[in-house]
């Protein structure tokens, strides 16, 4: 039976993405305003990652239709690094070096095998 794209694939595939890009602001967006109070961070972060929840509970629920839970754990993992790198260099202004590419690489490549028939 040939492999079919439905919304189900698609739609917590992009959810994750942007639910990433809320955590990510939420776990290390402050760190471009250290002069701030911790205790403004913590809430700011708090309000940033209820986005994140409204988007990736229902991506869950949604992928788990069409993707096994290690998939979408998977998925998440990979997508997460691939944020947080573009995060670092255009938010944080932090070089990304060849290692981190490999490393990345890397993880991304273990991370298809879960993907195999």
């Amino acid at each position: 039976m040939p492999f079919s794209i439905s919304p189900a694939h698609i739609w917590p595939v992009v959810m994750l993405i942007a639910s990433n890009v809320f955590m990510t602001f939420a776990w290390y967006g402050h760190l471009k305003h250290k002069g701030s109070a911790l205790f403004l961070a913590i809430l700011a972060s708090w309000g940033i990652a209820f986005f994140e929840y409204c988007l990736a509970v229902p991506a869950n629920r949604m992928g788990s239709e069409v993707y096994s839970t290690a998939q979408l754990k998977t998925m998440q993992e990979v997508i997460t690094l691939t944020v947080f790198a573009l995060f670092s260099v255009f938010w944080l202004k932090e070089s990304l070096t060849i290692n981190h590419v490999i490393g990345f690489a890397l993880i991304a490549f273990g991370a298809s095998f879960l993907f195999k028939s």
